[in-house]
């Protein structure tokens, strides 16, 4: 007690212009510690708004929302408690991973905004599993379910005022896992980094509704029995953007991919997965490891089941599409796209269209789901508010 005491006294006995330091550097910190109570707040008060957008003019372009959330991967392959935090870049070495040898993948799903104005997740659980599969042919560590699923909830929620109103479009939200640790040789790794990211978007193709037209690719394939094409990995999608620019420069929408052996089976679009519609038959290619499994296709594959269609995964060649009634496109970013032409060699094909279209029927139900207009009774829908 005593030498406290004098301790005390000494203190006490600083000069003046000591005390004013002391003072100032523990204003500082409560400055500080009052931006972050106000920032958490403002967090919370922001999402009570909307956002200043043109709602009815969304396309499918980056405009960041507010909030981003982080979460590292120790070398010993956990990963720490992520936590929200601004937008904005991040720090890599130049021999990170990532850069050097591309390993990394990536999720997308979406968050809609009902019209009580609740928020609804569609099946985020099966893009952790699939993130889990990509990982490990990737040779990389990954979230766990509740992890993934945590993640995409708080991204949502803190971006909250980005949602559109309903029928507006949607906020698309973007998993990524890559390796962010320095390496030099070729090799995994030594550490990782999750990062959920949002963007209010409408439409997908520049078409917005309006029926695609499609082109199919013969010089340049997309994957190859063996490789990672049915995987989300950010490898699979560079390749394609010369086929894609090309077929977007002759006004097509987009490319359709033949397999790499034969070159006269289906695979899929650049970004989507691919069906034919013939009479109550409903062909896709089946997902045999050049394929991406997407969880829109599987969506869709359901619930035509339940209309009474007969649906089919194969092998589908190309003269089946040309002979097709319908041709419709699925994915997270493109949701149900009817196909109004597809150009083959010299062949240009048109196909049913519209209102009364196996696709519009289709759509009109994923989508009532998706939205809350149409009970969900799969449990495929997430409220997170």
């Amino acid at each position: 007690m005593i030498k406290t005491i004098s301790s005390l006294r000494k203190s006490l006995a600083l000069p003046i212009h000591l005390h004013i330091r002391t003072l100032q550097t523990f204003s500082k910190y409560n400055a500080q510690a009052a931006s972050a109570v106000e920032e958490r707040e403002k967090l919370f008060y922001q999402n009570e708004e909307y956002a200043d957008m043109d709602w009815d003019n969304l396309g499918f372009a980056l405009t960041p929302a507010d909030y981003m959330y982080v979460m590292k991967c120790s070398k010993d392959g956990d990963f720490t408690k992520g936590e929200l935090t601004r937008f904005g870049n991040i720090e890599l070495s130049p021999s990170a991973g990532v850069l050097n040898y591309g390993q990394a993948i990536y999720e997308g799903t979406k968050a809609y905004r009902k019209d009580n104005g609740k928020l609804l997740l569609f099946r985020p659980d099966h893009n952790a599993v699939r993130m889990q599969h990509g990982a490990e042919r990737m040779l990389m560590p990954s979230p766990s379910v509740d992890q993934f699923v945590d993640a995409v909830k708080q991204t949502a929620f803190a971006n909250k005022r980005w949602v559109p109103p309903s029928g507006k479009g949607s906020l698309y939200i973007r998993p990524l896992l890559m390796g962010t640790g320095p390496v030099l040789g070729l090799g995994p790794a030594p550490e990782y980094t999750f990062i959920v990211y949002a963007s209010p978007v409408g439409n997908y193709f520049k078409e917005g509704v309006a029926a695609l037209n499609l082109y199919v690719e013969e010089e340049h394939t997309r994957a190859a029995p063996g490789g990672s094409g049915g995987v989300k990995s950010i490898t699979n999608y560079a390749p394609v953007l010369k086929a894609l620019s090309r077929a977007k420069s002759l006004g097509y929408s987009d490319v359709l991919y033949l397999d790499s052996v034969k070159k006269k089976y289906l695979e899929e679009a650049s970004a989507c997965n691919v069906f034919i519609v013939k009479g109550r038959t409903i062909s896709t290619p089946a997902t045999n490891g050049t394929i991406l499994e997407g969880i829109t296709r599987k969506s869709v594959m359901e619930i035509a089941c339940d209309q009474g269609y007969q649906v089919v995964e194969k092998a589908v060649h190309v003269d089946e599409v040309m002979d097709a009634d319908e041709v419709f496109c699925t994915g997270t970013a493109v949701g149900v796209a009817p196909v109004g032409t597809i150009t083959y060699q010299d062949k240009r094909v048109e196909y049913e269209t519209g209102d009364e279209s196996v696709c519009q029927k289709l759509r009109s139900v994923l989508v009532g789901i998706q939205t809350g207009l149409v009970e969900d009774t799969k449990g495929w829908v997430t409220c997170i508010n």
